[in-house]
């Protein structure tokens, strides 16, 4: 970030997310993981990873804040009418993101597994296995997203300067992605297009 330190000791890391970091950055640790360099403060970081995402949560303080932040994303954003931006759209690679950090920060306590970083598509099955979100349903948003994931892929090869698709071509996998977040938020937190 701006304002943080560019390196700090595993203690200091450790204190810093266990007693004042921010919920977004509970979510990034969810994806994050250790890549390269020394082997045993790779091993301490997966530690202490894995310690933070197994921390109790007060699930509507934690809802609260993943909406909020969430939605104060959606208005940095100005979508084109009829087009659909594959990560900030409603119903978009970020929508998923977001449902999936949710649930493995609410559910990790009780189901551990939930901490492997094992990307959203690997998370989404598990989380239909410990019947956490409907199955079929993980089943349609994992679609939805490999689907946004390769033409996000395709278009960035092809030298796109945005993420822009026609609305209609994407309208059955937003769809899915805005279901799982109506059965994960509720009703009164439901996406609007």
């Amino acid at each position: 970030g701006n304002s943080g330190l560019l390196v700090s000791s595993v203690t200091a890391f450790r204190e810093y997310q266990l007693n004042k970091a921010w919920v977004w950055e509970h979510q990034a640790l969810t994806r994050a993981r250790f890549v390269a360099g020394d082997i045993a403060i790779g091993e301490a970081f997966d530690n202490i990873r894995v310690e933070v995402m197994m921390q109790a949560r007060d699930a509507d303080k934690l809802k609260s804040e993943v909406l909020s932040m969430r939605e104060k994303m959606r208005q940095a954003q100005h979508p084109q009418a009829g087009q659909f931006d594959l990560k900030h759209s409603v119903g978009g690679i970020i929508d998923v993101e977001f449902v999936v950090q949710y649930l493995v920060l609410l559910h990790a306590p009780r189901h551990p597994s939930l901490t492997r970083n094992i990307g959203n598509i690997g998370l989404l099955s598990l989380m239909a296995q410990l019947k956490i979100i409907d199955a079929e349903l993980a089943k349609n948003v994992a679609a939805a997203y490999r689907e946004f994931r390769h033409t996000q892929h395709m278009l960035k090869l092809q030298g796109a300067t945005n993420l822009y698709v026609e609305w209609s071509t994407v309208s059955m996998q937003a769809d899915a992605v805005r279901f799982l977040w109506l059965e994960v938020f509720g009703a009164e937190n439901a996406l609007v297009r």
